[in-house]
Order: C-alpha cells, then structure tokens, then sequence
C-alpha cells in the first residue's frame, strides 16, 4: 500500500483528456453528404454492397471519410463495411488521404482468350499514361471473349482493343456503358411472350404439368453442374413457408458469354422463364444476382422490370437486382446468397443445402440465367422440341460459347454430344487462317484442356469421355488453342486466374494456388511438388474453386508433355 498513488488534483491535469469516442470519427461534412444521398433510402443491412455501389458511382471511389459517414448512418461497424469492401476488386477504396479526386478505372482483361490475342502489350502500354485521374488494372474475364482483346473503359467497353483505340475512348470521354438493340416489351409480347406465365396464373396449366415437361425433356442447369432442373423445382417447392427464388447471372468462368448475349437480344425471355419458376415454387421475392461486368445488361434489366410492374404483370419490388462487384467465387451457389446478403462471398459449408436453407435462411432455389432462359419455350413446345434436338443419345442442347483461333467465334447453339471439331468446321468456319488446332477447353478454366488428337469427344454433361480425361463441359465455354499458343503459359494463366480469384477461406486453395502459381513461373517446374498440391487443392478444398483450380495443370502436364521442362 506504500506505492499506492492517489489521484490527487495534480495526477489528474496530467492525464489525457479524452473528447470523442474511440476509433475515427465521422466528419460533418462527409456526414452530410451521406445523408443527402441516402435521403430517400430505408437502410437495410443486406444492401450493404449496394450502398458500396451507391458511393463509389456518385464520388468516383471508396473514400475512407464517406465509409465512416457510411458506418454511422447504416449502425453497422467500419470493420464490417471495410471487410466486405475489401473483398471485391470493384471497389476502390482511397485511405488516410486529407482530400481524394474521384477517378476512372481502366480494366484490361487478361482471362486465357484476351491474351491469346495481346492483352499484355495493351496492358503494358496503358500503364504509361500520364493521367492523374485514370487507374489503370488487370483483370479478369469479361465476358467478351468473341471480340478479344477488350478493355473496360469506365463502363464503356473497347472491343478488339488497341492501346491507340483505348487512349482515344478516354480522350472523348466515352465512360458509360453502350446499350444494343433487343426485343422489346412490345415486341416480346406480340410474339406470344407472357402467354404460358398467364396460363399458369390462371391454373390453366397444373404444376404436374410443368415438372413432368421439364423432367422428360431431360433439362439440366445450364450453369456448370447440370443438376436435372425439374429435379430441383420439385426438392425445393415441397418446402412449406417462406421460399426465394434467386438467379445466378455472375457469368465469371473465363471464355463464357452466353448469358450476356441472351440478356442483350432477349431479355423477356428470360424474365417471363424467371416469373414461371416464382410462379411454381411461390417464391415470396426473386433475386437477380448480375455480375457488375456487364453494365448495359443491368441498365436493360432495370428498365423492363420497370416496365412489367407497370403493366401489373409483377409487383413492385418484387424482381431485385442483385449487383456483383467482381469476385468469380460468386458463382458458386451459397457464396452468390453470401453476396445477396450484403457480405463477403465465402462459400458455406454443405449441408445444410440452400434448397433447405438459402437466402436469408429460407428455402432457396438457385436457377442459372440460361436455364430459366429455355423454360418457356420448352413448355410452349413440349418436352419433346428440346430433347430430340441432341446428338449421339443425348439430350438437348448447349449454348457453346467459343472463342481463340477460330474464324468465326461467338454463341453458338448446338446440339448436346457434338463434338469440338463439328463445332469448329460447322459453326465457326474453320480455324484462324495461318493456325492449326491444337487443343481446346471444353468448359472453360475449371473443365480441363484437350488436345487435338481428342476432337471427337462427345460435348456434354456426365459424358465419360470427359471424365476420362479428367474434363468436364461446365458452363460450355471452349477455347480452341493452335500450334502458336505455348501450353506452359497457357497453364500459367489459368492457375493464376484461379490465384487471384479464390477467396481466401480454406488454406488448400488459398495457398495451394499461390505455391503453384509460384512454381509453373519457373522456367524448370517441380513435378512432384505440383503434383502433391494438386492432389490437396483436389481433395481438401471446401467448394468448387479449389476442387477444379488444377485440372488446367493436371491436364497439360497429361496431354502436353512433350512441351513441358521439368527439373
């Protein structure tokens, strides 16, 4: 007790005082422009990305000051806001800098097919502007495949890009998204559009109906793992209660457009298919989850939603659209609802299934965009119309996104069991002039490499000659490669897409991919070590992602040997 110290008079003036509370605090004017813009907004904490979106459109990037207004307004923590921000590389955060200018970012995609055709000069050309209020990046596929090299403008893409067509884009201010021609409402309508949703509100056509259609047409989900759709209407409408049907539209598997050109030509297709899956499982709302990559489909989506609920075809504010903001793990099923919610795209663990518990805890049904696509047309027409249309005893169709050395690339819809070379000779005119084939990806960057020598595998989902060969179609995205294309760097950018994309949750995937990577930059490559992290990426990894992020390497260590240096 004899070195006990009062707190006498003198001991507390020197003490600290302490007139705020602690962690940054929000600035008044920072407070109120927040306010001003959030005026007519009830803040909701699953729209968090939203609001992300919000500000970053209005001051031209993340300032630090506004996230804390943000915080302030939204009750949410910063830690929070930042955490979630953080994670999606759309979002560009500006920190601990008195003062910030709002900016434009360039992006130039890098994805396998952009590079195929000189991304990296273009890159490396843009990234010797002198401009102060232009960011230039890399980034990943986007959607454009057909028209590579592209290069993202603001929100305004440059299609077969040149550094020179680029700095023009910039100098004419050419930032906002270009809207195409589609089909219109009215045009939609007077071609029979909305005719089977209505039949089906009046009852005219039973539920039973519907399934048997969609169960003997042998549909599967579009989106990569070709679970039987009717199959998964049934499991998810016998759920009693709340219900949610979402969409997943975040098209990032790297050579994939299908989805994109669906919504820029036809988007009530779409929309009247996805009003028929509510209609089935009375969904209490839907979720349109749109990868923020494709602004002019967003821009179409939100004007003939608009349009529909004027027509009383569907409540207000009961189709939502859900906008991504660049993370390729979201189009894994459960880390898309993550998002939907407002938080980082992580992946959860299975089971429970979303069928069971999805968004926001309820029954979910989780569609993806081209397979509600079809819906209409395939019960306008019967089952029938959409299955006699494959080949080799298969089913259906594929919506074949193609891109690389061919003459003539683009969505081409086939039949399901065609194989690479019909697809090549038949639908795209050929190889590039001055190429020869030498292999492809028959479902983009998780579904393997081919070489030539195997053009005659039938394309299609369960088809055991892909899984033979450790292959799989996925989302139907092929890549064809020639003989002027190096398979180790081919390798390489793949698994470094893989790198950049996984979410960093489970250690097999988040360091696995980065050792690899590391190793394939190698100029002698360490079989055995990309052996072993394949083999743990491949059994430990919790979702997709990691599970498939070394077959492009499994595949040609395979198939390509030959072209390989080993230590």
């Amino acid at each position: 007790m004899n070195k006990f110290i009062p707190q006498t008079d003198i001991s507390l003036k020197k003490k600290k005082k302490r007139w705020t509370t602690k962690g940054r605090q929000v600035e008044d004017k920072y407070l109120e422009e927040i306010k001003k813009l959030f005026s007519n907004i009830t803040i909701k904490r699953d729209e968090l990305i939203e609001y992300l979106h919000l500000l970053q459109d209005n001051f031209g990037a993340l300032y630090d000051k506004h996230l804390v207004a943000l915080s302030i307004i939204t009750n949410l923590p910063l830690s929070e806001i930042y955490e979630v921000a953080t994670f999606y590389a759309h979002f560009n955060i500006i920190k601990n800098n008195p003062s910030f200018k709002p900016i434009k970012i360039v992006r130039v995609c890098e994805s396998l097919t952009c590079e195929l055709f000189g991304a990296q000069k273009i890159l490396e050309e843009l990234n010797n502007l002198n401009d102060e209020n232009i960011k230039v990046v890399p980034g990943p596929c986007m959607g454009r495949c057909q028209v590579a090299p592209t290069v993202c403008v603001g929100k305004n893409y440059v299609d077969n890009a040149t550094p020179e067509a680029v700095k023009n884009t910039i100098k004419a201010n050419k930032f906002e998204s270009f809207i195409p021609n589609y089909t219109s409402y009215k045009e939609y309508l007077s071609k029979g559009g909305y005719v089977i949703s209505n039949k089906i509100s009046n009852n005219e056509i039973s539920k039973e109906q519907i399934i048997n259609i969609l169960n003997e047409s042998g549909l599967k989900g579009k989106g990569g793992a070709g679970f039987p759709t009717g199959k998964k209407w049934e499991i998810v409408s016998k759920y009693s209660g709340l219900k949610y049907l979402t969409i997943n539209g975040d098209e990032g598997e790297p050579g994939t457009f299908k989805d994109r050109y669906f919504l820029e030509t036809d988007p009530h297709r779409f929309l009247e298919g996805t009003l028929i899956a509510s209609q089935f499982i009375k969904a209490h709302r839907v979720y349109i989850y749109m990868r923020d990559e494709y602004p002019s489909v967003i821009e179409i989506l939100k004007n003939e939603i608009s349009i529909l609920e004027k027509e009383k075809i569907i409540p207000d504010n009961y189709f939502i659209i859900r906008r991504g903001a660049g993370a390729y793990i979201c189009g894994e099923e459960s880390a898309m609802i993550e998002s939907i919610e407002g938080k980082r795209g992580l992946p959860r663990h299975r089971p429970p299934y979303v069928a069971e518990v999805g968004l926001f805890g309820k029954p979910t049904l989780v569609n993806n965009l081209e397979t509600i696509y079809w819906i209409r047309d395939i019960i306008e027409n019967g089952a029938n119309w959409f299955s006699n249309q494959g080949v080799r005893g298969r089913k259906g169709f594929h919506s074949f996104s193609i891109s690389g050395r061919v003459k003539n690339p683009g969505v081409k819809i086939a039949p399901a069991g065609i194989t690479v070379q019909e697809l090549i000779d038949n639908y795209c005119d050929g190889m590039a002039e001055g190429h020869t084939f030498k292999g492809y990806l028959p479902g983009g960057a998780s579904g393997g490499i081919l070489p030539s020598s195997l053009n005659d595998i039938p394309l299609d989902y369960g088809s055991k000659e892909l899984d033979d060969e450790g292959c799989f179609l996925g989302s139907a995205a092929v890549i064809i490669l020639s003989d002027k294309d190096n398979m180790m760097e081919v390798g390489l950018n793949l698994l470094k897409f893989f790198e950049e994309e996984s979410c960093g949750q489970c250690t097999p995937c988040r360091v696995g991919t980065e050792k690899t990577v590391k190793i394939m930059k190698q100029r002698l490559w360490n079989k055995q070590k990309l052996e072993d992290l394949s083999e743990v990426m491949t059994e430990a990894s919790i979702c997709g992602l990691g599970q498939a992020a070394s077959n492009p390497l499994k595949s040609v260590m395979k198939h390509f040997g030959k072209e390989l240096n080993y230590e």
